[in-house]
């Protein structure tokens, strides 16, 4: 599997597992947050901007906030790619126990830093209609 195709699924199995699991460890929390670049940038479902300050504060209130969340990802499509950057679209379903699922289409930039590890560098969600 492509590198960039598969640190969108490795970052999702992580913010599964810390929206739903309200005892899982504070390295799971670190190890995601290690995944997005100082510089990150995001525009939200809401057409909001967020940076990576607010990204911190937002994943550290959510530990089990969403329990037995399940995150599906679908449909990834390498757009580009070289040794430092990648672009990858995905879709993304989420849902609730007993609640309809939601979906959304992401575009992720990628870069890599000094030592070769992929950063997201931008992230722009989009609501299913």
């Amino acid at each position: 599997m492509n590198r960039y195709i598969k640190e969108v699924f490795d970052a999702h199995e992580l913010i599964q597992r810390w929206f739903s699991d309200a005892t899982a460890p504070q390295s799971v929390c670190d190890e995601l947050l290690a995944r997005f670049s100082p510089a990150y940038s995001m525009v939200t479902l809401t057409g909001h901007p967020l940076d990576f300050q607010k990204l911190c504060e937002f994943f550290a209130a959510q530990r089990g906030a969403k329990a037995g969340l399940q995150i599906d990802v679908g449909q990834p499509v390498l757009i580009a790619e070289s040794a430092q950057h990648g672009v990858v679209t995905y879709q993304e379903r989420q849902q609730l126990p007993g609640q309809a699922a939601t979906l959304r289409y992401s575009t992720v930039v990628f870069e890599a830093d000094a030592q070769g590890n992929l950063l997201w560098r931008h992230l722009h969600e989009t609501a299913a209609g």
